[in-house]
């Protein structure tokens, strides 16, 4: 059983409640726009394992430590961690073809901004987009997801809302 942190488009903002919410995680994921290296830093901080994807606006030292995207397991789950990628429906060029022939199970992403947690049953794995963490951008609320996963199965998928 593991305890996961998700959060993405922190855009270099640091929130001392990531560190709060994530205390007790054993992994945390960020689906990139990470801004600041010094924001994973403080992530490692948090938790033992910190997985990080690059976004449309990092650069620098964030592209130099992060891939475009990860593929991964966790408690028998396979994830597929990027930062643009659509969602089910809406998947950007490829992506469903990619999930497909990878057999993802949970894909998380970034991007919208938009807090979006969806089932695709076609492809029978979970989308998770946690929102915006950071102040940057146009959403109401900044968002980050907690989740368990615990031999091959989600048992628990809690959001947390920071305001604004």
């Amino acid at each position: 059983m593991k305890t996961i942190g998700i959060l993405s488009d922190t855009h270099s903002c640091w929130d001392d409640r990531y560190a709060v919410h994530f205390k007790d995680c054993d992994e945390i994921w960020h689906a990139g726009d990470v801004g600041d290296i010094d924001i994973i830093r403080r992530l490692e901080d948090t938790a033992p394992v910190v997985r990080a994807v690059r976004g449309n606006i990092d650069h620098g030292d964030v592209c130099r430590r992060c891939r475009e995207s990860e593929i991964f397991e966790v408690e028998g789950l396979r994830v597929w961690l990027t930062h643009i990628a659509g969602y089910p429906g809406k998947y950007a060029p490829g992506v469903k073809n990619f999930l497909s022939a990878n057999r993802i199970d949970i894909m998380v992403c970034g991007h919208s901004h938009i807090l979006k947690v969806m089932p695709d049953r076609q492809l029978d794995l979970l989308h998770i987009n946690p929102g915006a963490a950071g102040y940057h951008g146009w959403q109401k609320v900044r968002t980050l997801i907690r989740l368990i996963v615990d031999n091959g199965s989600i048992n628990s998928l809690e959001v947390i809302e920071l305001g604004k």
